[in-house]
């Protein structure tokens, strides 16, 4: 099946542009738009069908590719997570001393009720102890540490040619840590934007 986004004259849009960063579904990869390859046919003034080379040896249709844009949740804000312990139920305390908090393990809550978030398996945590707990801390703070990454962007953002180089390579890496987190995938619009709508 031929998936095409057909104007309402009955032609071809392209939907994506070259150079333009796109998910290759059915690769499993990220790939650049290489070239916009419309197919036209006799008696028609646009394009009949548009296909894209991303270089992975074969055309694809826009229904085989998407693209990245923001999560809406990632702008609901994270709340306030939170370390708690629970009882370990599994093992009695003096079953395991060599646990940093013998007769509890870590739960990293995420929602405002104390439920909902992280917990880890009683045979996992029994076997690394030290590494879940740490996890666990790490976990807790993430959402401290992106509105750090985030600040760093942004400070950097403001007067990029007054920032060191490093400074500039830290902001770098984690704008893309960022976009690791905060971009989802989803379906090609309708039509491309002109780059005055766009502007």
């Amino acid at each position: 099946m031929l998936f095409l986004r057909i104007s309402e004259d009955g032609m071809a849009r392209a939907q994506f542009q070259k150079g333009q960063k796109v998910w290759v579904e059915c690769v499993g990869a990220w790939a650049f738009i290489e070239q916009v390859q419309p197919v036209w046919a006799k008696g028609f003034e646009e394009p009949v069908r548009v296909t894209y080379d991303v270089g992975l040896g074969r055309e694809f249709t826009a229904n085989e590719l998407l693209l990245a844009t923001d999560d809406p949740a990632s702008d609901q804000g994270l709340g306030d997570w939170r370390l708690l312990r629970a009882r370990n139920k599994w093992q009695l305390p003096e079953d395991c001393l060599h646990h940093p908090h013998p007769g509890t393990y870590p739960v990293v809550v995420t929602d405002r009720a104390d439920w909902g978030g992280w917990r880890v398996p009683g045979a996992e945590y029994d076997r690394d102890p030290q590494h879940i707990e740490f996890q666990a801390r790490l976990i807790a703070a993430a959402p401290q540490l992106m509105r750090l990454a985030q600040d760093l962007v942004d400070l950097v953002a403001e007067t990029p040619d007054d920032a060191p180089p490093a400074v500039l390579t830290l902001a770098r890496q984690a704008r893309d840590v960022l976009h690791g987190v905060t971009r989802v995938l989803e379906p090609a619009p309708d039509r491309l934007l002109s780059p005055v709508a766009a502007a």
